[in-house]
């Protein structure tokens, strides 16, 4: 029989204390914090759906793996069994170990990046873009069609428009083409699935026209489930067989561990080829560390490997998926105009579609994740055109393609009443919801603005 209720198939052992505060304290928290949410203080938060990147729960064999981790400068045994987890996944021979995904990011494409060159993706994330476009590259996105009407219905919205994929070949060069960068789940794509189908036509194009194939593997595990369970011929795989023979497809890996790694920090990337992993692994020892740890501990090794495991569990990942889909699927039967169907790691809120009347100059999704706040003390992420817009000639404001809130569902974190909750705030937020004025920026950096820009309401 399958019950209704989704529980959590885990035992908390460890509580963290949240600290209830009072709408007028919000209020006075956002004003200080520039109406940013990424410059709130965490125990300023209710719930922290800001990102699940590093914010998961470790279970209570990781924390026995720390214990066990073994410090020694070169050679110590954690990096095998590291080692040993990443090969077995990825199965590729040379890896390196980083303290986050945007170091192996930074690794591999200042090394292959660079003035004339290109990246193609589905669509690249503000880290991945951010060391692209600083190594003097630019970074264009191709997702199918499908994923730029958040309410359609598709059952892998994340995949990479192919007939585009070979038209951008030729109006560049394959020779200029520095690597094609497929990124599962597509994060800034409403968390949306990847298909092996879509994998392979992009695998096969890749090797036709001689271009490197890197896989964002971040996600790998939550899109193996959807590929599981929504494409026909992998029903009787396991969720590693399957990421598995998606890993196969590509030259290379990157995958920050603080997704579906389940740890709090850690990253690696892993390479085929033996001459720009040498090249790589140069740069490793100079800016990260020694080559069997790179910018990682022993115990963070250690931690990194079991995750690996445990990420695959059946009954984990089913959890993981119903749990995001059933913040999704209230939301959207209470009318909020949410990103169908649901991703995986995340539900993702279309800021135009609930505020038509905002500018887009005046950022309908900053205004969404400050209400959110203001509201019920939930801090999330934009995922729009604070993030991803840029300017024109004249200083105009270039829109991103959607503007998106993303509410990110730490891994182990959160209960069914925390989710409960956060459905409440969205209620009241519908109460609150006509208002024609948005916010305009005050000061903004060059690069990832969105970390660390000022706002004022209007």
């Amino acid at each position: 029989m399958q019950f209704k209720t989704i529980i959590e198939p885990f035992r908390i052992k460890t509580v963290e204390r949240i600290r209830m505060s009072s709408e007028a304290e919000r209020e006075e928290y956002l004003k200080r914090a520039h109406f940013n949410p990424f410059l709130l203080h965490s125990d300023q938060v209710i719930i922290d759906l800001l990102t699940d990147s590093g914010t998961s729960a470790m279970s209570s064999e990781q924390w026995a793996g720390i214990m066990r981790g073994d410090e020694s400068y070169a050679g110590a045994s954690s990096w095998y069994r590291f080692e040993k987890a990443v090969q077995e996944l990825t199965g590729c021979p040379y890896i390196m170990p980083t303290h986050q995904g945007r170091a192996a990011e930074h690794l591999l494409y200042s090394r292959i990046g660079g003035a004339g060159k290109v990246f193609i993706s589905n669509t690249h994330f503000d880290t991945t873009r951010a060391n692209i476009e600083f190594s003097g590259a630019r970074a264009i996105d191709i997702p199918i069609a499908e994923n730029r009407d958040p309410a359609l219905l598709h059952p892998f919205k994340g995949n990479l428009d192919t007939r585009l994929l070979q038209e951008k070949i030729a109006e560049y060069g394959a020779e200029n083409v520095a690597a094609v960068i497929l990124t599962v789940t597509n994060n800034s794509g409403g968390g949306q699935p990847v298909s092996m189908q879509n994998a392979r036509e992009v695998s096969e194009i890749c090797k036709k026209h001689g271009i490197r194939l890197i896989l964002d593997a971040c996600r790998i595990a939550e899109n193996s489930w959807f590929i599981k369970h929504r494409e026909p011929g992998f029903e009787a795989l396991s969720y590693r067989e399957i990421a598995q023979q998606m890993c196969a497809l590509a030259d290379g890996c990157v995958m920050s561990a603080k997704k579906d790694a389940l740890v709090n920090m850690g990253g690696f990337l892993a390479l085929r080829d033996l001459d720009l992993a040498l090249q790589c692994r140069t740069v490793l020892i100079i800016t990260e560390g020694y080559s069997t740890y790179g910018g990682l501990s022993g115990r963070d090794m250690e931690a990194i490997a079991i995750g690996l495991e445990e990420i695959f569990e059946p009954d984990y990942l089913h959890y993981r998926i119903k749990s995001t889909e059933y913040l999704a699927e209230r939301l959207h039967a209470h009318g909020i105009p949410v990103m169908r169907p649901a991703g995986g790691h995340a539900v993702y809120i279309d800021a135009r579609a609930f505020y038509p009347d905002i500018p887009l100059d005046q950022y309908p999704g900053q205004v969404m994740a400050c209400e959110l706040y203001r509201i019920g003390g939930i801090r999330c992420c934009e995922i729009g055109s604070v993030m991803f817009g840029k300017y024109d000639d004249n200083g105009q404001l270039l829109p991103a393609s959607m503007d998106l809130v993303r509410l990110a569902i730490p891994r182990r974190v959160y209960t069914q009443s925390h989710i409960d909750y956060v459905i409440e705030a969205f209620e009241e937020l519908l109460r609150r919801r006509a208002r024609k004025t948005g916010v305009r920026i005050t000061w903004e950096p060059p690069f990832l603005r969105h970390f660390t820009a000022k706002f004022e309401e209007i």
